[in-house]
């Protein structure tokens, strides 16, 4: 039996292969290089890319050899899986910068060192193809019938496809054309909303190098009702603590549903399945114990052991016994905001993304101030608000910001 992919499938990693029972085999008999493609559409990875990168780790801790491969290249057209409008065209400056801010990022998660993994851009190849010689050696392989029957051009059509993003199947199938012919490697992982595109890099391959290739892809991190989490009030739940804090972060899982509890305990950190299963069948005020291992595992794994203890610290400071408020995510401000509109103050401050998020907080009930509700829209930030020199703001009914008056 291939261990791994017995871990992979316990764990619930895996949605679909394009040959299963050869995947089994050849991951029995030998350590092979695979690949994930990131697309740098932002200076940061989200929610969505860690399930990919954890992935990669339990595939390297096996032995097998990861490519994160970066899509200098593709991010230039654009991705249309899972969008029902085009993406925001991208300059060249802008993806060498992603790029650079990414590859920081998976060192945390993958071993780099001594060739154990590779960080490849696709760039390298891609921009300078020569377009006529493209569509002569790889165009003629597929069918434009086939590929308007994909998942990932569906959901488009309605709304209409662009011809530049129709070329982009035919880009990662080349990427994985290249990968196989320069690193020998031999299967694509990734999202479950890639299926296509990745079939597409497998029968290329076949085709044009009559080479064995595999893909298999990963399930989207999606909740008990099949929504996608990894959403915030603030939009996505970055990897970057600038731009969503760790403790933000710490506190997104520490509020999970019950129900998901287990599922991400098992995609989301390295602990054994017996421990995963114990706690995820805690019940009531218990399982409250296993959210708390959920955030302080997973805020660990993205910002290191210092910061998930300060989280949690601060977390247990505001739920808690405790009343150290150091942690919790502060802004400061000089004395010049008294006299200044509380909604306008905390926009200015990124506590809130916008005053229309800030006037649907105060309507439902939902924003306090030191521990009293926020009625009035034109609520002026005074003097009195300030006690030993900081006030509290709660969002919802756990976000917590503390304002810091110098």
């Amino acid at each position: 039996m291939s261990m791994i992919l017995d871990e992979l499938m316990d764990r619930g990693y895996i949605k679909q292969f394009t040959h299963e029972q050869e995947t089994r085999e050849l991951l029995e008999k030998e350590k092979i290089t695979f690949y994930i493609g990131f697309d740098p559409t932002a200076d940061s990875l989200h929610v969505g890319h860690f399930i990919a990168m954890m992935f990669m780790a339990h595939m390297q801790k096996a032995g097998h050899r990861p490519i994160a491969l970066l899509g200098g290249g593709t991010a230039m057209v654009g991705d249309p899986s899972g969008k029902t409008d085009m993406r925001k065209m991208l300059t060249k400056e802008q993806i060498e910068h992603n790029v650079a801010s990414i590859k920081k990022q998976m060192e945390k998660f993958i071993d780099f060192e001594d060739g154990k993994a590779l960080i490849v851009n696709n760039a390298d190849w891609l921009l300078n193809l020569n377009y006529v010689d493209f569509l002569r050696e790889i165009g003629t392989h597929f069918s434009v019938n086939r590929m308007l029957t994909a998942e990932c051009f569906k959901q488009r059509l309605e709304k209409g496809l662009s011809f530049l993003e129709f070329n982009y199947m035919l880009m990662q199938g080349y990427d994985f054309y290249v990968l196989n012919k320069e690193y020998d490697c031999k299967m694509q992982l990734g999202g479950d909303d890639q299926w296509s595109n990745m079939i597409a890099g497998v029968e290329l391959i076949r085709k044009k190098s009559a080479k064995e290739s595999f893909a298999m892809t990963c399930t989207l991190l999606t909740n008990s009702e099949g929504q996608k989490m990894g959403k915030t009030v603030n939009g996505a739940l970055w990897l970057d603590p600038e731009k969503t804090s760790p403790y933000d972060f710490y506190q997104y899982w520490r509020n999970v549903g019950d129900a998901d509890v287990q599922k991400c305990l098992a995609l989301l950190t390295f602990l054994p399945m017996e421990e995963v299963r114990r706690l995820g069948s805690l019940k009531d005020a218990e399982i409250n114990e296993a959210k708390k291992v959920l955030a302080y595992e997973v805020t660990k794994l993205v910002h290191g052991e210092i910061e998930a203890q300060k989280a949690k610290e601060a977390s247990e400071a505001l739920f808690g016994s405790g009343n150290d408020l150091s942690n919790v995510p502060t802004v400061t401000v000089g004395k010049d905001v008294f006299g200044k509109a509380l909604l306008d103050l905390l926009v200015e401050t990124s506590v809130i993304p916008s005053k229309k998020e800030g006037r649907r907080l105060v309507e439902q009930g939902g924003l306090t101030l030191n521990g009293e509700k926020v009625l009035d829209f034109k609520r002026e930030f005074s003097e009195e608000d300030v006690k030993e020199g900081s006030a509290l703001i709660k969002r919802g009914k756990k976000n917590y910001n503390r304002i810091v008056v110098e």
